[in-house]
Order: structure tokens, then sequence, then C-alpha cells
């Protein structure tokens, strides 16, 4: 049974010939680019002006006002100056995929846990695809030390 099985799966690739299924060296194996079309595109200095006084109309750290922060450290940086009511620093209780935000790139989502201090469990919406920027503002709730 098992040989009749592998005879079956080999028959169209013999029957196709030696070379039907060889890679040509640099052609792509991959997701095709056009899946990803307008997701992390480069935007003009305007276009994230008018990107980041939309993104100001809704809740800090949000999918739709994500806190923009410089990469993975960046993120790292601002969660470490952010306080919970009684002062203390939240642990940071998971982090996951947040989607596309309202910059057009994929966000972070963490899961923040305060304990029994305002505001508890929280999760925050973060883009670290802006290097240049460095958030002064606390989302709703929080404070940030400076």
């Amino acid at each position: 049974m098992r040989r009749k099985a592998l005879l079956l799966i080999a028959l169209p690739l013999l029957a196709a010939g030696p070379h039907a299924h060889a890679q040509k060296i640099g052609e792509r194996t991959g997701v095709p680019e056009e899946l990803f079309s307008g997701i992390g595109e480069g935007t003009g200095d305007a276009e994230l002006e008018q990107a980041i006084a939309a993104a100001a109309a809704h809740p800090l750290g949000t999918l739709a006002n994500p806190v923009r922060v410089g990469g993975p450290e960046g993120a790292r940086a601002y969660i470490g100056r952010l306080r919970c009511a009684d002062g203390s620093t939240p642990k940071v209780a998971q982090q996951a995929d947040g989607g596309v935000g309202a910059y057009g790139t994929v966000t972070q989502l963490y899961a923040l846990d305060c304990g029994r201090a305002a505001p508890g469990k929280a999760a925050l919406i973060v883009d670290i695809y802006h290097e240049e920027h460095r958030e002064t503002s606390a989302p709703l709730g929080w404070t940030i030390a400076r």
C-alpha cells in the first residue's frame, strides 16, 4: 500500500520531466508582493503629517492611533517609562501582532498589567516604524516618566 501511494505521488513528477520543477537562480518563491501592496510603503512628509493629525482624534495606544516608537527597543523604552496610577511600572504580560495601524504598517500589541492599580490590565498598540519619533504622551489612565 505504501509503495502504491509513493508511486501515485511520484508519477506526475516523473511525467513532467527532470527540469519541470527546477528553480531558476533569483526566481521568486515566496508570497507575491502584490498581496502586501500599500502595507508599510513609504509615505511623504505631508502624508505622514495628515495621518498623524487624523490619528490624534483617537485615543493614544489604539489601532487608530498607535504609539509611534523607533523599533522594538523604542517600544521597550516607552513601556519602561509608562507608570500605573500608583507610580509602579506595568508588567508586560504578552506581546502579539496588533494588525495594520493608522500609518499603514503592522503594529505590535502589548498586554500590560498594573495589578490592582489603575488602569489594571490594558492593551497597548505600538507602531515601531518611526525611528525619528520619541513619544512623550501617555495613553489615558497612564502617566509617563520623563
